[in-house]
């Protein structure tokens, strides 16, 4: 195609930006100056101090506004007769169908947590639509290529779990205990240990150019002035004021910080809004001994409110001690083997996580999940935008076999470079999202495993569906789970063993937003290691097994009848445990550049599609070569 014809295409083509933080801005500005004049962009987040830094679309003026609005009326300046349209809302939301997707030509990802990149990853594919895959990890970077048919599918290839979450997340918006945990680990520096400036846990209010009224949250964030007025000095400072009262300070963190959060009332239209803690209302309901300390392996009781709370209480009082033990100035070291540390952080990541509607964690699941946090550094995002763009003339140009994954490493490989790609890999005949065939084996036990563990744990968390529908596959069609709410709820609590699922069985599931099915075949252990629920057989291999094309019959795709190409994606991920430092003078496939990624999913056929239709053998992809500078910044 001439650079005539690009151009046109480019000002008539329509894409996807899913996702206005780091990467988003920087890509957002570098679309409309490439030439791109339609484009639609979503995002759920509100712009926080925190993003100041580096998300140079928002200024203080837009602190509590949707990013996904104020980026694209940033950009405009860029580009004034651009045509963009701001959705401030999650891309999971149900109106975001794969009818929506087939409207663009390309997608770009420009996201920060994994369930949404699978989620896009599956929408692309059942859409047929390119996606373009990126993400940053400090100083690290990675692009790359998901094409249907043609290359891996972004879940692919089993991903370690995440250990990095964004720090605007734990202060106002956690969605996941892991965020409560890094927030109780941050409140922990704050009160007894060194204070960081970049760990502040309580919510921003010295913005008075904020979107909500500061004067009516300051009215309405008072409840606790008996306790001690919570002026916004430092946490330590105002900790040390009250004689570190655990009372103050469990009002302070539960109640009155969680009611002016409400008072961000933009935050919660598309979330739930968090429920405040009262201490003395917890207080006055009776604590038994059961509830105070739990039974059976302390480390490994899920205690109630009222169990947390006075955990709470006594743990503040004995790093209280510690400290005044050490003397003036004294600071404590986190340590996740200190047991005052690690009964602070458990009960604090707990009350978190009963405030935001989260289900609570042992003190065994707590010091497991401990989380790093890492920063964001601007220029990384800039050059993994730049490097978006790049790729995306490539496939809007039909030169889909230049198309490659690329790495930005820390420091330059032998050869002197930062900037390495990698041939783009094949599907993996064997991956439960894209292959034509989609099928797991689960091992459990059939007698401990209820109908909920089975949908919140092994469906929604390990296999990342939406609003799966479950039918056992035992004759008569008997529904497990239905997501029409209301309908199966009564089998929640309920275990498997007795629908009569047993050793052998099988159980169809269908997630309709995803346009996705799944077979799950049921191994029945009563031998799983201790503390273990299930386990999915063959699940994490060390690499993807050798791509081969797949027979032709009757296979259930994702998204097309017709279609029986194991859809796509890059296992590229934006995580920093998915993103390696290279050392070689090779350009390998990107399947040995990366790190193994997460456990992946199979696909499945619209509702209501002919399953009797003849499918189409997939092409295989000839990988050719790069060219050795190409994309590469060498270092003089």
């Amino acid at each position: 195609m001439k650079v005539m014809e690009l151009a046109e295409s480019l000002s008539s083509c329509r894409v996807l930006v899913v996702g206005a933080g780091g990467i988003g801005c920087e890509l957002l500005k570098n679309l409309v100056l490439t030439g791109f004049k339609n484009i639609e962009v979503i995002d759920l987040d509100t712009i926080d101090v925190s993003n100041l830094n580096r998300q140079f679309l928002f200024q203080k003026k837009h602190v509590g506004k949707s990013k996904a609005q104020v980026a694209k009326e940033s950009v405009l300046r860029f580009c004034p007769s651009a045509n963009i349209t701001a959705y401030h809302d999650s891309i999971m939301n149900p109106d975001y169908n794969v009818e929506f997707f087939r409207n663009f030509q390309l997608v770009m990802n420009a996201l920060d947590n994994r369930a949404a990149r699978n989620h896009v990853n599956r929408m692309c594919l059942a859409a047929d639509i390119p996606l373009i895959e990126s993400g940053t990890a400090g100083y690290l970077g990675q692009v790359t290529v998901i094409k249907k048919g043609q290359t891996e599918c972004y879940e692919c290839q089993p991903k370690p779990t995440q250990k990095t979450f964004p720090g605007c997340t734990i202060r106002n918006t956690p969605s996941e205990p892991i965020h409560c945990i890094v927030w109780a680990k941050y409140l922990y520096n704050q009160l007894f240990g060194e204070e960081d400036a970049d760990q502040e846990v309580s919510p921003d209010t010295a913005d008075p150019e904020a979107a909500w009224n500061p004067a009516d949250a300051a009215a309405r964030a008072t409840a606790s002035n008996k306790d001690g007025d919570i002026k916004r000095v430092s946490t330590k400072e105002w900790a040390r004021s009250t004689g570190y009262d655990p009372v103050k300070l469990f009002n302070k963190l539960f109640k009155d910080d969680i009611m002016y959060l409400l008072t961000m009332d933009k935050l919660w239209k598309k979330r739930k809004a968090p429920l405040p803690l009262d201490w003395t209302e917890i207080h006055h309901l009776e604590f038994s001994q059961e509830e105070a300390c739990g039974t059976g392996l302390k480390d490994q009781q899920v205690l109630g409110v009222q169990g947390y709370a006075q955990l709470f209480h006594r743990s503040v009082e004995t790093l209280r001690s510690q400290l005044i033990e050490k003397g003036e100035g004294a600071e404590l070291v986190w340590d996740k083997d200190d047991p005052p540390a690690m009964d602070f952080v458990t009960a604090a990541a707990n009350l978190r996580m009963n405030v935001f509607s989260m289900n609570m964690k042992s003190r065994f699941d707590v010091k497991s999940m401990a989380g790093n946090i890492i920063p964001a550094i601007a220029t990384t995002n800039a050059v993994i935008a730049g490097l978006i763009v790049l790729e995306a003339l490539k496939t809007l140009n039909s030169e889909f076999d230049q198309c490659r994954t690329i790495f930005l490493n820390k420091q330059p490989n032998p050869r002197k470079k930062l900037l390495v790609p990698c041939a783009l890999d094949p599907p993996n005949p064997s991956c439960y999202v894209c292959a034509s065939k989609p099928e797991v084996t689960v091992k459990l036990n059939v007698h401990k495993t209820i109908v909920q563990a089975l949908q919140d744990k092994i469906l929604k968390e390990k296999f990342g569906m939406v609003a799966p529908d479950v039918q056992i596959e035992d004759g008569k069609g008997t529904i497990l789970i239905s997501s029409e709410e209301g309908e199966t709820e009564a089998n929640n609590n309920k275990f498997l063993s007795d629908f009569g699922i047993r050793n052998g069985s099988r159980l169809q599931v269908d997630d309709f937003l995803q346009d996705y099915t799944l077979l799950v075949n049921l191994i029945h252990s009563e031998e799983l290691e201790k503390d273990v629920e299930f386990e999915v057989v063959g699940d994490a291999p060390d690499k993807a097994p050798t791509p081969s094309v797949p027979e032709e019959g009757k296979n259930i795709a994702n998204g097309n009848k017709d279609s029986a190409q194991p859809s796509t994606s890059s296992k590229a991920a934006a995580e920093d445990d998915d993103v390696l430092i290279v050392d070689s003078d090779e350009e390998p496939s990107s399947s040995t550049m990366e790190a193994s990624p997460e456990s992946s999913n199979r696909k499945r056929k619209h509702h209501g599609t002919d399953t009797d239709d003849a499918a189409s053998k997939r092409k295989r992809l000839d990988q050719q070569p790069a060219d050795d500078d190409e994309d590469i910044i060498a270092l003089d």
